[in-house]
């Protein structure tokens, strides 16, 4: 059973920054987050079996048990009190269960009794299959590969999930790899290690190469002030516990400075600050940060001890240890987190802890069967949890997988199927948002698909009627999943908005869920502009500018909150006003481009005031539209139970 442990800690180590999939609708988190916390578990259970048989527990006690502890249980903590939606915390993107199976794989390789040198060597193997995979992508033979999906064909592919976080991996081993190559004595795997070194640095390189400034690849993070201004905001909200983890896009949301919105990346919503600390500071709050502060000190320690004065002895594995274990901390402090970086985290650490054995008998006295009680007391609870999380997390890991079959249905244009299938995705997880608000939307568009038929029958009107509900329930699900997102309640207001035309008291829950939407988003232009859209097409033009006005007031450079405030200020009769903003836009967008010529159109009409020509669609400026005429007559009333959600500020 000892042995059955170390492989499947092998397999955690090697194949977590490894693993991707297209049956998942996310290719690279949702598998390694699978694979870690399976793989770990199994080797929890196999722990657990061998401590009930032998009666015995033995583990090791290291000096970076403490730090790693406290960090585990302040996402746990907060991840159950703060966090809305538990499934972002532990599933998408599961930052708590990343945590807290780092956690596990950190304890469960120390009690193994494994080799270091092997883990070290499995985390090299990592990094050297994850680079050449990336060479081969770059020059070009996985596109003739037909077999292939098509995000594997790409040139930038990389298995770690993009060329950054490859490049932080690949950085992070590499002293590993060095250290390898110089202790080994073997010449077979001293040569093995030195190809190996050669590929990892090659594609390091590379990566690093096509991520500078300038380049294609070269990755959008957040601004650091930004990044700074929303962990010091989220902090007066919820200083011990932060917003929860998984939970930063929240507090991006709310707590973003305005003059985020004069950046080139203003229409970017960052689920992670500039690097992981900040994400850390946010999400989990000042006693996750006592945590990583805690446990940085004892780095320092730990590297002060194994380089003295920065001597390198390269014919010792320590050297390189203390040099990967320096790299990931400073990555930590640098970038955004992902898996592999925290995964060879845990794993370093492992490799650079000084520990102790702890034995504990836990045989009572005697040679009956009750001798082994103690021993049974201590681990089936234990098994029974892991046993209950395999259950509960396959049928999490099935609903997944469902979900991607039902988008795929979509993608070949099968309704039934698609409606079908993501039904049944909800019925296995019925806890994920993203679950309901595509199927809300599935609703919506087969209800007007259907009322969109010329002769419709009563039995129409009845389905139909039944879709809108149906669109509306899984609408307000998704609120109600995470009810501090604004990206839920503008989907509840999208889909109160669509069924305006053909649903009474439609318009009403539409202003209502937008109010809420711009409530936890509020320097976001593009939901003033829908709601007053809304505004506009209702006919209430003094609403529609005030809402206008406040578009352009938090971000004075788009061209779209311009336009739509001179078609308010048209309809007002306040054709100065209209014209003052239409010469705005005019100034803001090129003068060779199709928005120019229909903003010019658009001011000679007002300067002769006549009313404004119908612009060609698939433009970016978009005037408010006027309220669809009924679809359905008499319209639709829906019932009471449509009512948005109370509003949580």
């Amino acid at each position: 059973m000892n042995k059955i442990t170390q492989y499947l800690l092998y397999i955690s180590v090697v194949a977590t920054p490894l693993i991707f999939s297209s049956s998942f609708s996310n290719f690279y988190d949702i598998p390694k987050i699978a694979v870690l916390a399976f793989s770990v578990s199994a080797a929890l259970l196999f722990f657990a079996l061998r401590t009930l048989l032998s009666g015995r527990l033995k583990l090791s006690v290291s000096n970076f048990d403490v730090p790693i502890i406290i960090l585990a249980l302040s996402y746990l903590v907060s991840a159950i009190i703060k966090t809305p939606n538990k499934m972002e915390a532990f599933l998408f993107p599961g930052t708590t269960t990343v945590i807290l199976a780092g956690t596990f794989l950190f304890f469960i390789l120390g009690w193994s009794g494994i080799s270091k040198k092997a883990v070290a060597a499995c985390l090299f193997v990592s990094a050297t299959l994850a680079g050449a995979v990336s060479l081969l992508a770059i020059s070009g033979i996985l596109a003739k590969i037909p077999q292939l999906p098509a995000f594997v064909k790409d040139a930038s592919f990389s298995p770690i999930g993009g060329l950054l976080p490859q490049a932080i991996f690949l950085g992070l081993v590499l002293p590993l790899g060095i250290a390898l190559l110089f202790s080994e004595r073997q010449p077979t795997k001293k040569l093995f290690y030195g190809v190996s070194l050669a590929v990892v640095a090659l594609s390091l390189a590379l990566s690093v190469y096509n991520l500078l400034p300038g380049k294609p690849l070269s990755p959008a993070l957040s601004g650091f002030d930004t990044s700074w201004a929303v962990s010091t905001e989220t902090l007066k909200q919820s200083p011990l516990l932060g917003i929860g983890p998984g939970n930063y896009l929240t507090a991006f949301n709310r707590f973003r400075p305005i003059s985020y919105n004069a950046t080139n990346l203003w229409a970017v919503r960052f689920t992670s600050a500039r690097d992981f600390v900040l994400t850390l500071v946010s999400e989990v709050g000042l006693l996750g940060l006592a945590a990583f502060i805690l446990l940085v000190w004892q780095v320092v320690l730990t590297l002060k001890r194994e380089l003295p004065g920065l001597k390198i002895n390269l014919e010792t594995l320590d050297s390189g240890i203390a040099f990967s274990l320096a790299l990931a901390v400073i990555s930590l402090f640098v970038f955004p987190a992902n898996i592999a970086l925290i995964v060879a985290t845990y794993v370093v650490l492992f490799l650079a802890a000084k520990s102790h054995e702890v034995s504990l008998n836990l045989l009572a006295a005697g040679e009956s069967a009750s001798s082994r009680l103690p021993a049974a007391v201590v681990t089936l609870p234990f098994i029974a949890g892991i046993l209950a999380f395999g259950y509960f997390g396959g049928r999490v890991v099935a609903a997944e997988v469902t979900f991607k079959n039902a988008l795929d249905a979509l993608n070949k244009n099968d309704g039934k199927l698609t409606y079908d299938t993501m039904r049944q995705a909800i019925v296995l997880n019925p806890y994920v948002d993203r679950y309901h608000s595509s199927y809300a939307q599935v609703n919506l568009a087969l209800a007007r698909s259907l009322a969109q038929k010329k002769d419709i029958t009563d039995a129409d009107r009845t389905t139909v009627a039944q879709l809108i509900q149906q669109a509306i329930r899984e609408g307000k699900a998704t609120v109600t999943l995470n009810p501090q997102r604004s990206g839920s309640w503008e989907l509840l207001a999208r889909t109160y908005q669509s069924v305006m035309s053909f649903a009474q008291g439609a318009d009403n829950f539409t202003i209502q869920s937008f109010d809420q939407a711009v409530a936890l988003d509020p320097i976001n232009p593009n939901l003033r502009i829908a709601l007053g859209g809304v505004y506009y097409a209702l006919g209430k033009y003094d609403d529609a500018v005030k809402v206008f006005e406040l578009a352009v007031l938090s971000k004075p450079d788009l061209a779209n909150a311009h336009y739509n405030l001179a078609a308010a200020y048209r309809e007002k009769g306040e054709i100065d006003k209209a014209i003052a903003q239409i010469n705005a836009v005019l100034s803001l967008v090129s003068k060779d481009s199709k928005d120019y010529e229909v903003a010019k159109a658009e001011l000679d009409n007002l300067e002769k005031k006549r009313p404004a020509a119908e612009t060609s669609e698939g433009e970016n400026l978009t005037p408010p539209a006027e309220a669809e005429k009924p679809v359905i007559k008499p319209p639709l009333t829906l019932p009471e139970e449509a009512t948005p959600p109370a509003s949580n500020p």
